[in-house]
């Protein structure tokens, strides 16, 4: 089983960051408005970027490391390694 670290990107432009085991259940569950308290009130969103690990712990480590990030770091790696 993979594990993801994810963006999003939400109707106000804003980003959120998280990670998970099932990344399209997880989206899906974002868009339903259940998927973090964060996002619930700035739907639509669209994923934007994510990398795959082998563990639970690689994927956390890595959103703990993007959420440390600037939004220009973060816009930047989106555009770097864009996924859609």
């Amino acid at each position: 089983m993979e594990n993801y670290m994810y963006i999003l990107r939400c109707s106000d432009g804003s980003l959120y960051t998280g990670w998970t085991n099932h990344l399209e259940k997880r989206v899906a569950a974002h868009q339903a408005g259940c998927g973090a308290k964060y996002t619930k009130g700035r739907r639509p969103v669209e994923l934007v970027y994510w990398e795959a690990f082998a563990t639970r712990e690689e994927a956390m480590r890595r959103e703990y490391a993007v959420k440390q990030m600037s939004r220009t770091d973060k816009l930047e790696l989106i555009k770097r390694g864009r996924t859609t």
